[in-house]
């Protein structure tokens, strides 16, 4: 069996929440650094095959070169965008379990070039897919306060978005914001109080990547995707690290696993009422052991939730 130098989050849940055959076809639809897709991969046989998909290229140069394997293939794309996906267009409503393991991967966070961290100094980038799109440099330079002030509000729940905005607007003008912990000082000076558990800098760096990354937007249409490509029994599990993404999976769950919603006492019968569910939940959301915190701190914001496709 091979392994991975990489701890993944709430491993074994995962590989029981997929609930896998040896023969099944299954998609890792965040790969990372590939450790939840090498236990995928070591529960199966011929013809058991293994779909990854991440939009990190460095989450693809490191599959190339780690994973051989023929029953693996590994595809550079937004997991939003895989019931697209051409490689994978025969495969739509014939996937045994896919798995999402949302937000940014660890490797992401301790790179500090790519400018997630607001511990390590490094350029600010933010980018997931650092072949396209603007960065954190170049947007922090060009938008205007009302802007940032919503982003960091919005996808940050951040009390002092106002505070944190206008300094950045401030210092903007006369010196240019490049660094991660150059912003993180600027935000910690705008803050007039500080939460003694949690770095300053953790809301606005959160908010400025899920905009940047279109993470939320990521989420839902991935929810919608998955679906799509699954079997009926085929099972999702899904992994979020913050409360906005863990709500939009809840609220995408509970909602596919009602039936029609209908006015009481409207002559309909219960089975006419279930054919439009989707979903069946499995289980209750599944948090980190306490083992698991002792050994990998990064797992104790974790929720994984379950769903099987009726």
């Amino acid at each position: 069996m091979s392994q991975s130098i990489h701890t993944s989050v709430l491993y074994q849940e995962c590989l029981d929440a997929l609930n896998i055959k040896s023969d099944g076809v299954y998609i890792d639809a965040t790969f990372g650094r590939g450790g939840h897709s090498r236990g995928i991969l070591d529960s199966l046989h011929a013809p058991g095959r293994l779909i990854a998909f991440d939009r990190d290229p460095s989450a693809i140069e490191y599959a190339n070169q780690h994973f051989s394997e023929r029953n693996f293939k590994i595809i550079h794309s937004e997991f939003a965008a895989m019931a697209d996906v051409p490689e994978v267009q025969d495969e739509q409503g014939k996937v045994d379990g896919i798995l999402m393991d949302l937000g940014v991967s660890s490797p992401q966070l301790d790179e500090a070039e790519r400018g997630f961290s607001f511990m390590r100094d490094g350029p600010l980038d933010m980018r997931m897919d650092t072949s396209k799109g603007m960065t954190a440099e170049q947007w922090l330079a060009t938008a205007d306060e009302q802007d940032i002030s919503q982003v960091i509000k919005e996808y940050g729940e951040e009390k002092f978005g106002k505070r944190i905005a206008h300094a950045i607007v401030q210092t903007r003008a006369h010196t240019p914001i490049t660094h991660t912990l150059q912003l993180a000082n600027i935000i910690s000076d705008a803050m007039p109080v500080k939460d003694k558990h949690k770095h300053p800098a953790t809301r606005t760096f959160q908010a400025i990547r899920i905009y940047l990354n279109s993470e939320l937007d990521q989420v839902r249409d991935g929810l919608k995707a998955a679906v799509t490509m699954l079997k009926p029994g085929g099972r999702l599990a899904v992994i979020s690290f913050h409360s906005l993404e863990d709500r939009l999976v809840k609220r995408f769950m509970k909602e596919q696993s009602k039936g029609k919603n209908v006015p009481a006492n409207l002559p309909i019968t219960q089975a006419e009422i279930d054919a439009d569910k989707v979903l069946r939940l499995i289980g209750r959301a599944i948090k980190a052991s306490e083992e698991e915190l002792t050994h990998n701190t990064r797992s104790r914001s974790a929720v994984l939730r379950i769903a099987e496709k009726l």
